[in-house]
């Protein structure tokens, strides 16, 4: 199956403006991701989403794909839907360009239900759920039924542990791999009750009928939000060991 990784980018974020560009070790975060998405080995086509010609001179520079993206683009899905356009591929992943941490393995762990099985329409990933993460509604949890599809996605602490059954809460890692024809319908399909409630755009997959089977990974130690999580993060590679060099 041809497999086509995407990584939605842009410069406006209301809480760290020029993120994806920030420099961590002498590169720039998207070339951080970038480079993760290459090592998952899943696929050649690895292709940045963006609206910033900024990003796309950027790509250039450190040896990237980028496809300039319309700027109207409430979520990085509907920008991918747009790539899938002019980029044929059977499914996509959706890779975050604020996770410069990302482990290949889950990139890889969230393609394999669709390399897998190609009828399999969506597919991503959870962790375990520290105890410490449960009630924090910046940490969405995830719980899914005996074959492994997500049930529901929640901000709110999922399940409720009313009897000690030993189930463990997941934690949803936001990486999401999908099919052609389902990433496209997610663009023409208004935004869902449950959607807007929660702040969560997977459910209005859910809510159409999308069955969204989760394998287990890694979540990465910080995404980028601020400048302050750059600062984190720089530190975390420099312990690491990572080169600047690729």
């Amino acid at each position: 199956m041809r497999c086509c990784i995407v990584i939605p980018a842009r410069m406006g974020s209301t809480r760290f403006p020029g993120k994806p560009l920030c420099d961590l070790l002498g590169k720039p975060m998207l070339q951080w991701v970038v480079e993760a998405a290459m090592k998952a080995g899943i696929t050649d086509r690895i292709v940045v989403a963006t609206p910033d010609a900024e990003i796309v001179e950027a790509c250039r520079q450190f040896g990237a794909e980028a496809i300039l993206t319309s700027p109207a683009h409430p979520t990085g899905t509907d920008r991918i839907a747009e790539v899938s356009h002019t980029v044929e591929a059977d499914f996509y992943v959706n890779l975050q360009g604020d996770e410069p941490l990302i482990r290949p393995e889950t990139i890889a762990a969230c393609a394999k239900p669709i390399l897998d099985d190609p009828s399999t329409e969506m597919a991503s990933v959870y962790s375990p759920c520290p105890d410490g993460e449960l009630h924090n509604p910046a940490v969405v949890k995830v719980v899914t039924d005996l074959n492994g599809y997500a049930l529901y996605f929640s901000r709110f602490g999922l399940p409720f542990q009313r009897n000690a059954t030993g189930i463990e809460a997941k934690k949803h890692v936001g990486i999401y791999a999908y099919g052609r024809e389902v990433v496209r319908a997610f663009s023409e399909w208004p935004q869902s009750p449950l959607e807007t409630t929660e702040s969560l755009e997977q459910l209005r997959f859910l809510e159409h009928g999308v069955k969204i089977k989760m394998s287990l990974g890694q979540g990465s130690e910080l995404a980028v939000d601020t400048p302050e999580q750059a600062v984190e993060v720089r530190e975390i590679l420099r312990k690491q060991g990572s080169s600047t060099t690729l």
